[in-house]
């Protein structure tokens, strides 16, 4: 999963990309708004954490002209401005979520899951698909009843195509997912890990459209 960090304090900005990608996502990190235009033209992203007082160009102004040009993806706004009205503006900006620093990490993992999980239309924690059973929280992963030991890039993918079951992905669009702007591309890495995943899963679990990219069906 992959996500665009927004934080001109140095030592926040990196300890959050860290953490993120310590718990399996790909995170990348802008220091001014105008960075963060730029990389959510060039970049899809599954969320954005967004500060407020960011240099060239203020967090609340980003927020406002992705929300203008039909950007949806989920924001979770950070600020050290507590105020009520601060809080209030955020969100009818189009913000989704609102974190007030300092605040933890693992409190921000979560509500980045809670997103994640509306936006996919779930009300549930777990993705179920089936006898399978995927838990981004414990980045486990269980088929019948049985525990299926996977990578965390496998995980991802997995998690990618079941958050969008029924659509296909393209081969880049799940590459995309897993490696943030710093990271080693390897060559057929989505090829290898989906091969891994049908080994593991069974084949018919993903289906591959020739020439488009790969699906799992609904239920």
């Amino acid at each position: 999963m992959r996500i665009l960090i927004v934080e001109d304090d140095t030592l926040l900005g990196d300890g959050i990309r860290a953490g993120l990608s310590q718990n399996g996502y790909a995170a990348d990190w802008v220091e001014d708004g105008e960075a963060a235009q730029t990389a959510m033209l060039t970049n899809d992203y599954e969320a954005v954490i967004l500060d407020l007082g960011l240099p060239k160009v203020p967090g609340l102004e980003v927020l406002k002209k992705m929300r203008a040009q039909g950007n949806d993806t989920p924001v979770i706004i950070l600020t050290a401005m507590d105020g009520v009205d601060e809080r209030v503006n955020g969100l009818d900006s189009g913000a989704d979520d609102y974190l007030t620093k300092p605040f933890d990490l693992e409190e921000l993992t979560a509500r980045l899951r809670a997103l994640l999980r509306r936006r996919g239309g779930r009300s549930t924690p777990v993705i179920t698909h089936g006898e399978l059973i995927v838990d981004p929280a414990s980045h486990s992963v269980t088929l019948s009843e049985k525990i299926i030991d996977i990578s965390p890039r496998e995980f991802t993918i997995l998690q990618l195509l079941l958050e969008n079951h029924g659509k296909v992905m393209s081969r880049s669009r799940l590459e995309e997912g897993l490696y943030a702007w710093n990271d080693e591309v390897e060559s057929n890495t989505v090829e290898v890990h989906i091969h891994h995943l049908r080994k593991k899963l069974g084949a018919e679990l993903i289906r591959t459209i020739r020439g488009v990219g790969y699906i799992i069906d609904k239920k």
